[in-house]
């Protein structure tokens, strides 16, 4: 069956993973810990964050759980805030987060588009901080769907978002292909019907994706090749 639509990860996928969420590692645990960069390496290493290195560990929680996950971890640790306070400052410090493009975004999603394709995005992230990263490079208006975990739709690995942009675009699943660097986005993709075509531009590396993918691929600049094939 042809594919007439992508749908992508953002983090990992879009954008860099290690070069984009290391700044905001840093950031956001300075600011839990009050300026103690001590206080702060201990809470770095409760989500899989080495402070002093700026590195996420494999199955550091921040890879592809929610904001709300990555609270909930923490909470134990931080007797002073509620859970909702910690996700709302995990999206500001996210928001903020600069961006790395996997690929030059803008001259990749026009050549998409030009072949007719619809696109989307699908991202455990928050909608508000996907839509200011999407924008802070130029490239939100190439989306037909923007989703994140709190639109409505839940998270992935749950097929929610993704059943939601086949429906918003008209499209069988079987026409879309998702896009992501992590087992959350294939098993989310093998559970709404769809293709799903791995990166690796995150942290998983091939052994651990290639299970869950129908393809595994360098980065999303490649995805035309595969299309042609």
């Amino acid at each position: 069956m042809p594919i007439d639509a992508l749908l992508f990860d953002k983090d990992g996928t879009l954008f860099d993973f290690a070069a984009t969420w290391g700044a905001f590692g840093r950031a956001f645990l300075i600011r839990i810990g009050e300026g103690d960069a001590a206080r702060a390496a201990e809470l770095g290493a409760r989500i899989g964050f080495d402070f002093d290195a700026a590195r996420y560990a494999r199955d550091s929680v921040v890879i592809a759980g929610t904001p709300g996950e990555i609270a909930e971890v923490l909470l134990p640790e931080l007797p002073g805030y509620s859970h909702a306070a910690l996700v709302d400052m995990i999206n500001e410090e996210s928001a903020r987060a600069p961006q790395v493009e996997a690929v030059p975004l803008a001259p990749f999603l026009d050549a998409m588009r030009a072949r007719g394709l619809r696109l989307g995005v699908a991202t455990n992230d928050g909608e508000a901080p996907a839509r200011a990263h999407l924008g802070s490079v130029g490239v939100a208006d190439r989306f037909d769907f923007i989703a994140g975990f709190d639109s409505g739709h839940g998270a992935k690995p749950g097929p929610g978002q993704l059943l939601a942009f086949a429906d918003l675009i008209g499209l069988d699943p079987a026409r879309v292909a998702m896009v992501g660097d992590s087992t959350h986005d294939m098993m989310a993709g093998r559970a709404a019907g769809m293709t799903t075509v791995a990166v690796l531009t995150g942290l998983a590396g091939p052994q651990d994706l290639a299970p869950h993918a129908d393809v595994v691929l360098p980065h999303i600049g490649h995805i035309g090749d595969w299309l042609g094939h």
